[in-house]
């Protein structure tokens, strides 16, 4: 481990000054230091997809990314997708986070955090995606309990309410 140094990241809307090695996987520090739980640790190689996060708004895989490689970048999580809601008190949910629990697309939920910020971030880059390219987006995110149905099927429904929740902001 090298030596540790303030580094600075934007999690979650949220400015943390960390003191920590370079070289920590950013996962471990979501986790341990600032207490976030969506991000899951699975295999620790950035292959089942578990631990993703959006970086810039880009999906990456935390467990494989040096705390280093994100200083001075902003970091969104799970938790991080929900938006005050006005009244300073409750949360309204992404429209990826709202599709996934209308099409209950968790079974034993350890995939979902990976499969849901991955959605999120092919709907920031394309906002009505393909069937297709949503499987292809998924494709290497892992998910062993078997719900891919309704994962799909959730995911084809956020692009739903995510279209709804954009023609509602321009109307505003």
């Amino acid at each position: 481990m090298s030596a540790s140094r303030p580094l600075s990241i934007e999690v979650n809307r949220i400015r943390h000054t960390l003191d920590v090695a370079p070289d920590v996987p950013l996962l471990n520090v979501l986790r341990n230091d600032l207490c976030l739980n969506g991000p899951k640790f699975g295999c620790g190689l950035g292959e089942c997809g578990a631990c993703t996060v959006l970086v810039d708004g880009v999906a990456a895989r935390s467990c494989v990314i040096p705390l280093a490689g994100v200083d001075g970048r902003s970091i969104t999580t799970l938790e991080g997708l929900a938006m005050p809601a006005g009244n300073g008190r409750s949360q309204k949910l992404d429209p990826v986070q709202q599709a996934f629990i209308d099409e209950q697309a968790a079974q034993c939920g350890y995939c979902i955090n990976g499969m849901i910020m991955t959605i999120k971030a092919l709907l920031l880059r394309k906002p009505e995606p393909t069937e297709q390219e949503i499987r292809s987006e998924l494709e290497f995110n892992l998910c062993r309990c078997g719900t891919h149905v309704e994962i799909m099927r959730a995911a084809l429904r956020a692009v739903q309410l995510n279209s709804a929740a954009a023609a509602g902001e321009a109307g505003e």
